[in-house]
C-alpha cells in the first residue's frame, strides 16, 4: 500500500513537471511592439480616428489589431528617479528587468547620465562616460536570446539609435551618444558589443545613418572617421538605403539585413504616403524582419518600435500621432498575419504616456480631430470667450494659450499641420512633454495569458521568459 502510495505520487511528480515544463517552453518567438509615447488617450483616439477612415456609421465601435489580442494588463512606468520616464529607462525596463535612471541606456540603477555638475556624458553623439565607477551594464532580452543562438532583430521608425532600439543592443550612460552606441552594434569593431556574439545582430532596419558616416560624408556625424555602413557590409549584411531597395532584396536568401532608410528619423506616415517618400512602411519593414528571422529554428526575439507617435504628440500635432499609431497597428496586424500563434508571443504596449487630454462631451461619431460638438444639439461647443475648441488637447507644449483665443474652425483644426491647444504654453520652442500615467500592454500567442492586472514595467522582462521557458 506505501509503496503503491509513493510510486503513485512519484509519477505525479513526474507528470507534473512535465506539465510544468512543456508550459513554460510554450514561446518559441517573441515579437515585442513598442508604440513610443502611445497612451491610453492616444490609442482611444486613434481607434476612433481608424473608425472614421473605415467609414464605420459608429467610429468608436472600431477595434484596433493591437486591440484583438488576448490579454491586457496595465503598465507602471516611472523610472528610477523620476515619476515621468523617458523612453530609455522605458524601454531598459522592459528588456532588462531593471530600473535606472533618466536619459540611461540599460545599466544599473546607480549608473549617472550627468557628471557631478550636471553636464552630459556626450559630446556630439561621442560618450564621454566614465570608464569606472559610474554603473555597470545589464543584461538585455535580446542579448539574452542572442547567446542561446536564437534570431535577433530591431526595427524601428526613428534612428536605430535612438533611445527606445538602443537599449536592447547597447549599454551607455547617456542616450545621446549615438556615435558610441552605432559603434556597439557594428561586429568585432572598436567599442563593439561583445555580448552581440561574434556576428551581431540578424536584422536592423529603420533611421539614423548619419551615426553610421563620418564627417567627411555628406550627412554624416561621425568624429572618428569610421564608414560603419561599409564595415557591417564587410561582416556580411545585405546594406539597402529606400523601401524600393528593401521590396528587392530575396529575403530567403538573405541572413544579414541591415536597412537605414534616412540620415534621422523616418518620415512621419501621413508625409512618406502623402508625398510617396521612397521609405518602407512599419508594416513593411515587419514583414521583411520576420522573414529572414523566421529562418532560424530555434526561434527569434524581434522589437518594432512605433517611435514616431512620440515625436508628433512632443510637438502637439495630433494628426500625425494618429497616422503612425495606425501605421503601428498596421505592422501589428501584418505580424498576426504573418506568424503561428501557437508558437509566438506577441506583446504590444508604450514606454511612458504623453499629455494629450480627450476633452468634453462630444457627440456619437463627431471627428476625434475636429471641433468638439455638443451631444444633444450637435453645435460647436463654446469656451468662456465664447469660442469653440477641439475634442484633443494637450496639458503643455510650444503650442496657442492666449489671452484671447483665435477663433477656431472645422477646417483649420482638421488640417495636417494643425498644433492643437495647450494648457500650460513652455514657450514657443517647447516641447509637450511625457506624462507619468499608467499605460495599457496587450498580448496574444503563446505564454500571453500571464500578462494581465497591473504590474510594473520590469515584471514584464521576467514573463517574457516565463513563456521561453528561460
Amino acid at each position: 500500500m506505501k509503496r503503491s502510495f509513493l510510486s503513485g505520487a512519484i509519477l505525479s511528480c513526474a507528470a507534473a513537471m512535465t506539465i510544468n515544463t512543456v508550459a513554460a517552453a510554450e514561446a518559441k518567438n517573441i515579437i515585442f511592439f513598442l508604440g513610443d509615447g502611445m497612451g491610453p488617450v492616444t490609442q482611444t483616439a486613434a481607434r476612433i480616428y481608424a473608425g472614421e477612415k473605415a467609414g464605420l456609421a459608429v467610429p468608436e465601435t472600431h477595434k484596433l489589431a493591437m486591440e484583438k489580442l488576448g490579454y491586457a494588463a496595465r503598465i507602471k512606468t516611472y523610472s528610477e528617479d523620476a515619476q515621468t520616464t523617458d523612453s530609455a529607462p522605458g524601454m531598459a525596463s522592459y528588456i532588462t528587468g531593471s530600473k535606472s535612471k533618466n536619459e540611461v541606456i540599460s545599466m544599473t540603477p546607480d549608473t549617472n547620465p550627468n557628471d557631478a555638475s550636471g553636464n552630459a556624458y556626450q559630446v556630439n553623439g561621442d560618450s564621454t562616460c566614465p570608464a569606472t565607477g559610474n554603473g555597470q551594464a545589464v543584461e538585455t532580452l535580446l542579448e539574452t536570446l542572442k547567446a542561446k543562438s536564437y534570431g535577433t532583430g530591431i526595427v524601428s521608425t526613428t534612428r536605430i539609435t535612438h533611445a527606445t532600439p538602443a537599449t536592447t543592443y547597447a549599454h551607455i550612460c547617456n542616450r545621446n551618444a549615438e556615435n558610441t552606441i552605432a559603434a556597439q552594434m557594428v561586429p568585432n569593431g572598436a567599442g563593439y558589443n561583445t555580448k552581440l556574439g561574434t556576428d551581431g545582430m540578424d536584422v536592423v532596419l529603420g533611421g539614423g545613418r548619419r551615426h553610421f558616416l563620418p564627417t567627411t560624408v555628406s550627412g554624416g556625424r561621425r568624429t572618428d572617421s569610421r564608414n560603419l555602413v561599409e564595415e557591417m557590409k564587410t561582416a556580411g549584411y545585405t546594406y539597402v538605403s529606400t523601401g524600393t531597395e528593401l521590396s528587392a532584396v530575396n529575403l530567403a536568401n538573405t541572413n544579414k539585413l541591415l536597412g537605414l532608410f534616412n540620415a534621422s528619423d523616418l518620415n512621419y506616415d501621413l508625409d512618406r504616403v502623402k508625398s510617396s517618400i521612397n521609405e518602407p512602411s512599419l508594416a513593411d519593414m515587419t514583414k521583411a524582419a520576420i522573414q529572414v528571422l523566421s529562418r532560424n529554428q530555434k526561434g527569434y526575439f524581434l522589437m518594432v518600435e512605433g517611435g514616431r507617435i512620440d515625436h508628433a504628440l512632443h510637438g502637439t500635432n495630433a494628426k500625425r500621432a494618429l497616422e503612425d499609431t495606425l501605421a503601428f497597428d498596421a505592422a501589428i496586424k501584418a505580424a498576426v498575419e504573418s506568424v503561428d500563434l501557437s508558437n509566438t508571443l506577441i506583446i504590444v504596449t508604450a514606454d511612458h504616456d504623453h499629455v494629450m487630454a480627450f476633452n468634453g462631451y462630444s457627440k456619437i461619431g463627431n471627428p476625434i480631430l475636429g471641433l468638439m460638438r455638443d451631444y444633444v444639439s450637435g453645435n460647436p461647443t463654446k469656451d468662456k470667450q465664447g469660442k469653440p475648441f477641439t475634442t484633443l488637447v494637450f496639458g503643455n507644449g510650444g503650442g496657442p494659450r492666449e489671452a484671447t483665443r483665435a477663433e477656431l474652425l472645422e477646417a483649420d483644426v482638421l488640417a495636417d499641420d494643425y498644433l492643437q491647444e495647450v494648457g500650460v504654453k513652455l514657450g514657443s520652442a517647447g516641447s509637450e512633454t511625457h506624462g507619468g500615467g499608467d499605460v495599457r500592454l496587450t498580448a496574444g500567442g503563446a505564454g500571453s495569458q500571464r500578462f494581465k492586472g497591473t504590474l510594473n514595467n520590469t515584471d514584464i522582462h521576467g514573463l517574457i521568459k516565463q513563456a521561453m521557458g528561460l
